[in-house]
């Protein structure tokens, strides 16, 4: 399809020079954002409220309006879903992704806008296109399709007109018509509910055909390939499909599955390109193939606000604009959006590795982490501290959860780690001892409270067998989707769910 990769070619210079403006003037960009923001929902019942029309500068807007949780917004978020129009922003929404950042039982439902659908989740896709063609500009992506492993959606309970679901759902439901021609499988096939009868439609329909990209969350996807392998008999992906060359990939780190992909696709050519692309907006990508490192996207329609995550928990935190942040620090982030979220909380927090172009990584969630002891590890320590281990022990680690042991009369406290090995370590001692080597060295707080077995002891890792997290996925009727069981949690709610469910964990 010669005509594809032309007009991408043709569309990405354009579009790089508008990303190169924005690296060069990241405040005045964001500026920019946000009056546009607050003119267009000048006139809904939250522009009203707080007389957006008069706001003139950023600081006005962080002192007029307060800083919410998805706990304080959901009063505004039920109208929305039975039907209410022009609240926080112009229109009706039709469209809710439903989030589950986590396992929890509870689910947040999102609003999507049109705009925030056009303007941030498609842009963001296409801005990936443009930057992976400017970086291999041999690409043959467009010589075969894209394998999307997309959730679900169906119409909730409260509007026949509101409809929700996962947000790969979303994006699948409402592409724009030449993605039909790229992707693989169709629509119909992907936006099943049923994860396993999915991944056998998926497995039928993609077999016979020339896949040259994968996308998704690495979790689900990996599930997918494996199934795919199993029923196809091959050793490799690569078998199956030699012009496989690029996955992009996003929703959960990719560092712990790294090793597992690149036993199933055994090339040396092979690429993975990851994007922050969260149920509230797409907010970042990664354009550099030697650094994991993203590049904050800032002209998508989405204003950003960071805390300093050691004042996340105040009554009343700071929030810096982009142009006050700093490199190193951990930040919890903030942000209003062309789907109507006004300075929204949304629990996800980064660090900045760089200014001018402000490139990130993601550390973790305002409330994954463990601090039991006060020893404030947080998602980043413990993924290089596993892969510390596995590269001393040659272990390969596919899914983790840990918590606290907490201190009793007689026992001091520790961390406990569940562990699912794709490849178990010869001794289980030698990798426990490298990870809390590896966790003293990055943090310091938790190498003062393991000094001397002061406040915590070595951590306890008990191996469960291959599979166990997908037990517990289906169990919980929580399989496929954008679904994921927190990697830390500061209770021991998972570890004792772990214990609950029989057979798992003996």
């Amino acid at each position: 399809m010669p005509i594809i990769p032309s007009i991408v070619n043709w569309l990405y210079t354009k579009r790089l020079n508008q990303i190169d403006l924005f690296r060069k003037y990241p405040f005045e960009t964001q500026e920019e954002v946000l009056f546009k923001l607050l003119a267009k929902a000048s006139q809904t019942e939250a522009g009203r409220r707080f007389d957006f029309n008069s706001v003139e500068t950023v600081e006005t807007f962080r002192k007029r309006v307060p800083l919410q949780t998805y706990e304080q917004f959901a009063p505004t978020l039920q109208r929305m879903r039975n039907g209410e129009s022009n609240l926080t922003w112009p229109g009706d929404i039709r469209w809710f992704a439903k989030s589950s950042g986590t396992t929890d039982s509870k689910s947040k439902f999102i609003p999507v806008s049109r705009e925030a659908l056009e303007e941030c989740h498609f842009r963001g896709g296409k801005d990936m296109l443009a930057i992976y063609f400017s970086l291999y500009p041999d690409t043959g992506i467009f010589s075969g399709k894209g394998l999307t492993l997309g959730g679900s959606h169906r119409v909730n309970n409260f509007s026949n007109d509101s409809l929700y679901g996962d947000l790969s759902a979303i994006l699948i439901q409402n592409a724009p018509f030449w993605v039909d021609i790229i992707r693989t499988p169709k629509a119909e096939i992907a936006l099943i509910e049923d994860f396993e009868l999915k991944m056998e439609m998926i497995t039928g329909a993609t077999i016979n055909e020339n896949v040259t990209s994968i996308s998704g969350v690495p979790s689900w996807n990996l599930v997918l390939l494996r199934h795919i392998l199993n029923h196809t008999g091959r050793s490799n992906i690569l078998e199956l499909w030699p012009d496989l060359e690029v996955f992009f990939h996003g929703g959960i780190s990719f560092e712990p599955y790294r090793a597992v992909y690149r036993e199933l696709i055994p090339s040396g050519n092979m690429r993975y390109m990851e994007s922050y692309n969260a149920s509230e907006g797409f907010f970042g990508l990664q354009d550099d193939p030697g650094s994991s490192d993203m590049l904050l996207m800032l002209d998508y329609g989405v204003f950003f606000e960071f805390i300093p995550a050691d004042m996340a928990g105040d009554e009343n935190p700071v929030a810096l604009h982009i142009g006050e942040v700093k490199t190193g620090d951990n930040y919890a982030i903030v942000i209003s959006t062309n789907g109507g979220l006004w300075r929204y909380i949304i629990g996800d927090t980064i660090t900045f590795t760089s200014l001018y172009p402000h490139k990130f990584r993601i550390t973790g969630r305002t409330k994954h982490f463990i601090n039991a002891f006060g020893e404030e590890v947080i998602i980043d320590n413990a993924e290089k501290a596993l892969m510390s281990a596995c590269r001393a022990t040659g272990s390969v680690v596919a899914e983790y959860t840990a918590g606290p042991v907490y201190m009793d009369s007689s026992a001091k406290g520790s961390h406990e780690w569940i562990i699912e090995f794709e490849k178990a370590p010869a001794n289980l001692e030698e990798f426990r001892d490298a990870l809390d080597r590896e966790l003293q060295k990055i943090n310091s707080d938790y190498e003062a409270k393991r000094s001397d077995n002061i406040t915590l002891v070595s951590p306890v890792i008990r191996a469960v067998p291959k599979g166990s997290f997908m037990q517990w996925f289906r169990l919980k009727n929580k399989m496929g989707g954008q679904n994921k069981i927190p990697r830390l949690s500061n209770s021991r709610e998972y570890i004792e769910d772990f214990y609950r469910i029989a057979g798992i964990i003996t």
